[in-house]
C-alpha cells in the first residue's frame, strides 16, 4: 500500500497530526475510529428510540378504542411528525455528523434541510395546538362536548400548512448569496442563512410558539389551581364552621345546665364528647382534603413544568444560535457546539412520546399490552 492510499483511508484529524509529528501515527487512527464508533452508536440509538417511541404511540391510538378521542388525534399527528423526523431527517444528519462534511451534493442538501424545517416545525407547532386544546378544555366547560372532529382536522391541517410554507421558502429563492459556495466548497449543509429568512423562520417556528405555550400553560395551571381550591375547600370549611358553632353552643348549654342541675351529668358529658369528636373528625377530613389538593397542585405543576422545561431545554440552544449566526459574524459557534445543539433539538422528538403519554394511565396500559404481545412473538 503506497502513501496516497494511507492518506485516503485516514481521517482528517490523523492527517493533521501526521503533518505535525510522527509520534502519534499509531495511536491517533485507533482513537479516531473509536470516537467515530461511539458517535455512530449514540446517534443510531437515538434514531431507534425515536422510531420505536412514536410508532408505539401510533399503534396504541389506532388499536385501543379508549385512546381514540378527538384530543388524542393531535397526539397522533404529533407522533407522525416526530416519526418523520426520525426517518427523513436524523439518518442523513447522522451521516453528516460521522463524515464531518457534506458530500451528498447541493440538491440533496436542499431537500434534507427542507424536510428538517418541515418536520421539526410541525412537531413544535403540534405542541402549540395541544396547549391550545388543553386550555380551551380547562376554561370552557362545553368545549370538550361541542368539539367536532373537523375542528381537530382543521387544526392539524393548519399546523402542516404553516410548517410547509416555512420549509419551502428557501427552495423558491429565499437563500443567502453564499449558500451554494458553502455547500460545494466548504462542505457545510445549512438552511438558508439569509437574515430575513432566519428571523422569520426562528420566530414562527420557536419564539412565538414558546411564548404561546408558556402563557397557555400558566393560565391552565392557574385555572386548575383555583378550581381545586374552590371545590373541596368551601364545603369542608362550611361543615367545619357549622360543627364548631354547634359544639360551642352545646358546651355553653351544658355548662349552664350543670350549674343549675346535676341530675344528668353523664348525658351532657357524652353529648359534649360526641360533638367535639365530630368536630375533630371534620377537621381531619379537611386536612386530608387540603393534602389531596396540595398533591393535585404539585402534580399539575410538575406535569406542566416537565412539558415546557423539556421543550425549552431541547430547542432553545439551537434557535438561539440559528438566530445569531446570520446576524453576527463574531458569534459563529464551533461545529461541535452547533451539532450538539441540533441533535439536542432532534432529541425532543424522542422525548415527546414519553412526555405526552407517561402521565396517562390509558397509554401506559396500552404500551404494556403492546410490549407483552411483541415479546410473545
Amino acid at each position: 500500500m503506497n502513501i496516497s492510499d494511507v492518506y485516503e483511508n485516514l481521517t482528517w484529524e490523523t492527517v493533521m497530526l501526521l503533518n505535525d509529528t510522527d509520534s502519534n501515527t499509531t495511536a491517533e487512527p485507533g482513537i479516531s475510529m473509536a470516537s467515530t464508533a461511539v458517535l455512530s452508536t449514540v446517534l443510531s440509538l437515538l434514531i431507534l428510540f425515536t422510531i420505536v417511541g412514536n410508532i408505539s404511540v401510533i399503534v396504541a391510538i389506532t388499536r385501543e378504542k379508549a385512546l381514540q378521542t378527538k384530543g388524542n388525534c393531535l397526539v397522533l399527528s404529533l407522533a407522525v411528525a416526530d416519526l418523520l423526523v426520525a426517518c427523513l431527517v436524523m439518518p442523513l444528519g447522522a451521516v453528516y455528523e460521522v463524515n464531518r462534511e457534506w458530500t451528498l451534493g447541493k440538491e440533496l442538501c436542499d431537500i434534507w434541510t427542507s424536510f428538517d424545517v418541515l418536520c421539526c416545525t410541525a412537531s413544535i407547532l403540534h405542541l402549540v395546538a395541544i396547549a391550545v386544546d388543553r386550555y380551551w378544555a380547562v376554561t370552557d366547560i362545553d368545549y370538550v362536548r361541542q368539539r367536532q372532529s373537523w375542528h381537530v382536522g382543521l387544526t392539524i391541517m393548519i399546523v402542516w400548512l404553516v410548517a410547509l410554507s416555512i420549509s419551502v421558502a428557501p427552495l423558491i429563492g429565499w437563500k443567502d448569496d453564499l449558500h451554494e459556495e458553502r455547500v460545494l466548497s466548504e462542505k457545510r449543509c445549512l438552511i438558508s442563512q439569509d437574515p430575513g429568512y432566519q428571523l422569520f423562520a426562528t420566530c414562527a417556528t420557536f419564539y412565538v410558539p414558546l411564548i404561546i405555550i408558556l402563557l397557555l400553560y400558566w393560565r391552565i395551571f392557574r385555572v386548575a389551581q383555583k378550581r381545586i381550591r374552590r371545590r373541596p375547600g368551601t364545603r369542608a370549611e362550611s361543615r367545619l364552621v357549622s360543627a364548631t358553632v354547634m359544639a360551642s353552643l352545646v358546651t355553653e348549654m351544658t355548662l349552664i345546665s350543670n350549674t343549675t342541675s346535676s341530675s344528668h351529668p353523664s348525658e351532657a358529658s357524652r353529648s359534649e364528647d360526641y360533638l367535639w369528636d365530630h368536630s375533630k373528625e371534620q377537621v381531619l377530613k379537611k386536612r386530608r382534603r387540603v393534602n389531596l389538593r396540595t398533591k393535585r397542585e404539585r402534580k399539575a405543576a410538575k406535569t406542566l413544568t416537565v412539558i415546557t422545561g423539556v421543550f425549552v431545554i431541547c430547542w432553545l440552544p439551537f434557535f438561539t444560535m440559528a438566530l445569531l449566526m446570520p446576524l453576527c459574524e463574531d458569534c459563529q459557534p464551533s461545529n461541535t457546539v452547533f451539532s450538539f445543539a441540533l441533535w439536542l433539538g432532534y432529541a425532543n422528538s424522542m422525548l415527546n412520546p414519553v412526555i405526552y403519554t407517561v402521565f396517562s394511565p390509558d397509554f401506559r396500559m396500552a404500551f404494556k399490552q403492546i410490549y407483552l404481545t411483541s415479546c410473545r412473538f
